[in-house]
């Protein structure tokens, strides 16, 4: 593809306009554009701190069309699971059925968003969501013709039946006249009833146009057999049966036989007593002079094509339609004035160049939507095969990039991105990696979303920083048990030390252990870091206590000293601890037990003396720890004579 060839759009800031310095920051989809404290020479007044926010993408913030990014997501996911082993003849119809879906969504969409415009009292409000319909219906027809032409690849005959199809789905206005001219008291009589008569001729709505006449017929009995010759004209037109045993050729031959009596009776000015009725021979036959006197009733130059093709070349071949559509739009369109992005759109489409299409549709509409979805269709029925960008990836791959990046700067449609990333087999993991980080972590239940995704696709580092983010957050928050949870799914040592600190801490000064419920089921999780193995160990110890088990507390006690996995600083706690063990009547810590206590107890103290010239502690605080540690010598030599008169006894 070249590069775009039209200028961009050009966006106001209201700053700028005053002539005020203009700083700008780049986001993932929007940009933030600030008044700066810079003034230039001569300028005058203070500058106003606003910040303008110019989003890429404002489709993504309306209510309705959210819906629309919804339901088409589903789509787009169904649409991947299709085996490529299948043979294509068997995937046609899926792709087809696909493209309707997809079509039904944009229809109902459009329809909520009309009534939306309707009932609304904000003239602006309305004025927005005409603007969304619009463009809505565009998509819409410019969808349904691909379809037509590239997806189901409707052959010659077939051809014009879908095209009529096409028209007529888009051209709904006909249907709200006629119920206008038959809801009134006299139809026949109805300023519109011929205007109703010739839209239904001109759209091969025969069937209808025959029962209009039949209501004007008993008004002029004199021209009964003229009225009785239309209806035998117009039932005998053949339209092709795809399913039917007629081949192309024969309906050719039938079709001809049809034309040349139509012909016959213009020439032979069977209807030149009634100008109506002679309209719609002359239309029959397909006279170009008169199907553009109806332009206000054709209203596009792609209704005139159909009905051309419809009167002229029923059997037009899908290669010969690019000429057709070049010659009626030529002819239907002012000479003076310039095609709008639609009319190009629609003839790039007859003229079978996708490539264009997805071009032209990319600069003309104001997101990625329609061309990431529409491309990636066409691309599984292969049609997009031989067109890769110079940068890397493939145009699907490329388009996909691009709008899901557009839904990850949404608040609650990021989600559905991570699946369109998941389907780009290229560059999709990098970018999912890029924009799942700029996901605000607002709330613990959206951080656990983002985490799980993450987790599903082994993105380890996204998933450290995550609990890191949210164990910092719940620290600040001195939500210790939450940090806790977050900095062991982080597998983060060095974190889960600090925030078992701090439990430590908790604990020496309340007395008492927050989160029990965490701490009671570590497990495994302990080992992450000798601090949380202390803390794990140490709420194991208070439980064993609590459970009366003074022997297994004990020789876990002291495990925890000796094995050097208690911090010295909680040393004199622990030995505290002890100290309810070692006033039991029953011996519960042994001669050797005691003895390594008081190694302990000693190497605390000699450590202590060595630090206290340094250390400016008040004296009440350093009696306390005097009589901690005479208490302690007390206890632990009563406990060792007995110790040693209880092993000695047993001995003997």
């Amino acid at each position: 593809m070249e590069e775009v060839d039209v200028e961009p759009a050009i966006t106001n800031i209201p700053a700028a306009s005053d002539g005020k310095h203009l700083g700008f920051a780049w986001g993932p989809g929007d940009i933030l554009a600030y008044e700066t404290l810079y003034k230039a020479s001569g300028a005058k007044g203070s500058g106003c701190s606003f910040i303008h926010e110019v989003r890429k993408d404002e489709d993504i913030y309306s209510p309705i069309l959210r819906k629309l990014f919804n339901e088409s997501h589903h789509i787009f996911v169904g649409l991947q699971t299709i085996r490529e082993d299948l043979p294509s003849k068997n995937k046609k119809p899926q792709f087809v059925s696909i493209s309707k879906n997809y079509r039904s969504v944009i229809r109902a969409c459009m329809e909520e968003l009309q009534q939306v415009a309707v009932s609304t009292k904000d003239a602006q409000v309305a004025m927005q969501y005409g603007n969304q319909v619009s463009i809505l219906l565009a998509i819409e027809l410019i969808w349904n013709l691909c379809e037509v032409l590239f997806i189901d690849a409707a052959p010659a005959g077939s051809l014009l039946l879908h095209l009529l199809d096409w028209v007529r789905l888009h051209k709904a206005d006909v249907d709200e006249k006629a119920r206008e001219v038959l809801q009134s008291e006299s139809p026949a009589e109805h300023h519109d009833y011929w205007d109703v008569v010739v839209s239904y001729v001109l759209q091969g709505r025969l069937e209808e146009a025959r029962q209009m006449l039949m209501k004007q017929a008993p008004l002029q009995p004199a021209a009964r057999n003229m009225y009785k010759l239309m209806d035998t004209l117009l039932s005998k037109m053949p339209f092709y049966n795809p399913g039917g045993t007629q081949t192309l050729t024969e309906f050719d031959v039938k079709w001809r036989h049809w034309h040349e009596e139509v012909d016959r009776c213009l020439q032979d000015n069977s209807f030149a007593s009634n100008q109506h009725l002679e309209l719609i021979c002359k239309i029959l036959v397909g006279d170009e002079d008169t199907l553009l006197d109806h332009k206000e009733l054709l209203s596009t130059w792609y209704h005139f094509l159909v009905t051309r093709l419809l009167f002229c070349h029923p059997t037009v071949k899908p290669t010969e339609l690019h000429y057709y559509a070049q010659s009626c739009m030529t002819m239907f369109l002012d000479s003076r004035s310039v095609p709008e992005p639609l009319d190009s759109i629609l003839l790039a489409a007859f003229e079978f160049d996708i490539h264009q299409v997805i071009k032209d549709c990319s600069i003309a509409l104001n997101n990625w939507w329609f061309v990431a979805h529409l491309t990636d269709l066409l691309d599984h029925c292969k049609l997009l095969q031989s067109h890769n960008l110079h940068f890397g990836s493939n145009l699907r791959e490329f388009l996909l990039l691009e709008y899901a990046s557009g839904l990850f700067t949404h608040h609650s449609l990021w989600q559905l991105a991570v699946d369109y990333f998941d389907h780009c087999p290229e560059f999709g993991r990098v970018y999912l990696e890029l924009q799942i980080e700029r996901v605000p972590l607002d709330t613990e239940r959206k951080a656990l979303k983002v985490l799980r995704i993450c987790e599903q696709r082994q993105m380890s580092e996204q998933v450290r920083s995550i609990c890191k983010i949210m164990a910092m957050r719940a620290l600040r928050n001195n939500r210790l048990g939450s940090a806790l949870s977050w900095s062991i799914r982080a597998k983060d040592a060095a974190f889960a030390t600090l925030i078992s600190e701090r439990f430590l801490q908790d604990y020496c000064a309340k007395g008492t252990f927050s989160d029990l419920d965490l701490i009671d089921n570590l497990g495994p999780a302990m080992l992450l870091s000798d601090r949380l193995t202390f803390l794990g160990k140490y709420r194991e110890f208070h439980k064993l206590y609590g459970e009366k088990r003074f022997r297994e507390a004990a020789k876990l006690l002291l495990s925890l000293m000796t094995a050097k996995i208690a911090p010295r600083s909680f040393w004199m706690t622990l030995l505290t601890d002890a100290l309810p063990l070692l006033e039991q009547k029953e011996v519960i810590f042994s001669a050797d037990q005691t003895h390594e206590l008081m190694f302990c107890l000693e190497e605390l103290t000699s450590s202590l003396n060595t630090t206290a010239p340094g250390t400016d502690r008040p004296m009440q605080e350093e009696d306390i720890e005097l009589t901690k540690v005479e208490l302690l010598r007390l206890a632990l030599a009563r406990n060792l004579a007995m110790a040693i008169v209880k092993e000695g006894t047993v001995e003997t």
